[in-house]
């Protein structure tokens, strides 16, 4: 199994370490490939050259785009560019975009990031391994924060 991570330097929390230590801690046999780019745009291209060129199952993109309506834009943009590299590619991508403004002041803002990375980062291990998410599906997980109510019919 390898898994690709895509991270920035924009950044301001160094979340690709984060993906790195919490794959290692869950799937030991995970071999990580690591590419870190500038800026969020930057990201669609570097997770289609994991998959392509390092062979990678799939892909963990992160980023943390700021608070102003053009951070805002580049994010919309480079998720559209990770879903075009996913139909590309016929792989999974994981999108860990944490923004600047979900939170009141840093720290609930790295409790956040990290939370996102982490869970997103068993996700990602758990389609790789081909793990049936579909025994949590309508269960309100959230990644980022505490899990919204199930709602039972």
């Amino acid at each position: 199994m390898k898994i690709g991570i895509a991270d920035t330097t924009f950044a301001r929390i160094d979340l690709g370490k984060v993906a790195e230590e919490t794959i290692k801690a869950n799937c030991c046999e995970a071999k990580i490939v690591r590419y870190t780019v500038p800026g969020i745009k930057d990201l669609p291209v570097t997770c289609k050259k994991l998959i392509e060129e390092e062979n990678c199952d799939i892909v963990i993109a992160i980023g943390m785009p700021g608070k102003k309506p053009i951070d805002k834009q580049c994010a919309h943009e480079a998720s559209l560019g990770i879903i075009i590299a996913q139909l590309m590619t016929n792989k999974h991508i994981i999108e860990v975009f944490v923004h600047e403004d979900e939170a009141e002041n840093d720290k609930e803002l790295k409790e956040i990031a990290f939370d996102r990375t982490k869970k997103h980062c068993i996700n990602a291990i758990n389609l790789v391994k081909g793990f049936n998410l579909s025994k949590f599906a309508g269960g309100g997980l959230r990644q980022g924060g505490k899990n919204a109510e199930k709602i039972y019919l």
